[in-house]
């Protein structure tokens, strides 16, 4: 979770729950990593003048270095075709001053399909502040302490999902029903029930809607950014309904493939 707030009054934000930073002045990104079961820690940082990303990495070996190297890149949507998607996208007379004012817009994957389930649970109808404070209390009680990171503002790994699957997650502050919610999708991700890597869209959606708390919006939400489904397109989303009239979906029908695309451009263009 990113640490755009803590709470004072929490004792988990106190003592530091990070797994993420942003840092938006410096365009630095850090996260602590588990790679074959070591912790580590990775920083991504903007180098505009190169028009690239440059990594650097802590690991305790290079082993499995291909693997991170790859989940960066879907973590930051490094593979998008950006100039098809634009060209796509900017015939909506809607889209098109969104997408000029925001070209090579890309649609933020994860590194770690299960936090971005969590995530989206504990953000079902509440705040920003609300979801990052739950989050916060989950990654303090059931994550992974990684020591010597403080002063990257990194503490811990997110915890794994055999740790959720059987975490009584009420004592962090969660409704049954989002507990409840969690356990199920941390157990599918445990076992394999969901394939992030090479499912259809509608697979991936069916699967997730199947388990409980997990709505249409939260399925395409999860499979947009857990399971890179770019085509995913959240209908129902209250900010896609203002902008778009109460049938988005089928005003967003000529953005296919890249839907997801379009959705965060009206999202962003929003705020």
């Amino acid at each position: 979770m990113l640490a755009e707030e803590r709470r004072r009054d929490d004792p988990a934000a106190r003592e530091g729950h990070l797994v993420e930073v942003v840092n938006l002045d410096k365009q630095t990104y850090r996260r602590t990593v588990e790679i074959s079961g070591h912790p580590g820690v990775i920083e991504v940082w903007d180098e505009p003048e190169h028009q690239a990303l440059r990594m650097r990495v802590h690991l305790p070996d290079i082993e499995d270095l291909v693997h991170l190297t790859a989940g960066v890149r879907r973590l930051f949507d490094l593979d998008a075709d950006t100039w098809t998607i634009d060209a796509v996208l900017a015939r909506d007379p809607f889209l098109r001053p969104l997408v000029k004012e925001r070209r090579g817009l890309r649609v933020p994957g994860s590194i770690d399909p299960l936090e971005i389930g969590v995530r989206a649970v504990l953000g079902q109808q509440v705040s920003v502040a609300g979801a990052t404070t739950l989050a916060g209390r989950i990654v303090h009680a059931h994550g992974r302490k990684v020591p010597g990171l403080d002063e990257l503002g990194l503490t811990h790994l997110f915890p794994t999902a055999r740790t959720l699957a059987r975490a009584d997650l009420t004592r962090a502050g969660l409704t049954q029903a989002r507990a409840t919610a969690i356990n199920a999708y941390a157990a599918a991700v445990q076992r394999g029930a969901i394939d992030f890597d090479a499912g259809s869209l509608d697979d991936t959606v069916a699967a997730l809607i199947a388990l409980p708390g997990f709505g249409e919006w939260t399925a395409q939400y999860v499979a947009m950014r857990a399971a890179a489904q770019r085509d995913a397109f959240p209908a129902r989303d209250l900010g896609l309904r203002r902008a778009l009239g109460d049938d988005p979906a089928t005003r967003a029908e000529a953005w296919r493939p890249w839907r997801a695309y379009g959705a965060l451009h009206v999202w962003l263009g929003s705020h």
